[in-house]
């Protein structure tokens, strides 16, 4: 995936995550991202691949958020990968 492609699935998963009730709550809760930072770093390449990880890391989301983007979750896989990291990190 051309990584202009991955940062606007990145992108369209952080608003998705701020448009649901509990989703960007809790990836602020567990990420430890303070919301000024959200704002500041949003599109950043490290932002984008914390976002990525949150969503890979909680199946309910991830399902949650290809169904509303017609995407397929190993595309949000292949996204992950173009920011560079080969594991996820937790968080």
């Amino acid at each position: 995936m051309p990584s202009k492609n991955a940062e606007i699935l990145a992108l369209e998963a952080l608003g998705w995550l701020a448009g649901e009730e509990d989703g960007i709550q809790r990836f602020l809760s567990q990420s430890g991202i303070e919301a000024g930072d959200l704002r500041d770093g949003a599109g950043s390449p490290d932002m984008n691949a914390a976002v990525l990880d949150f969503l890979l890391a909680h199946e309910d989301l991830l399902l949650r958020f290809c169904a509303a983007a017609s995407v397929e979750p190993k595309d949000v896989h292949v996204a992950r990968r173009a920011f560079g990291a080969e594991e996820l990190r937790e968080i």
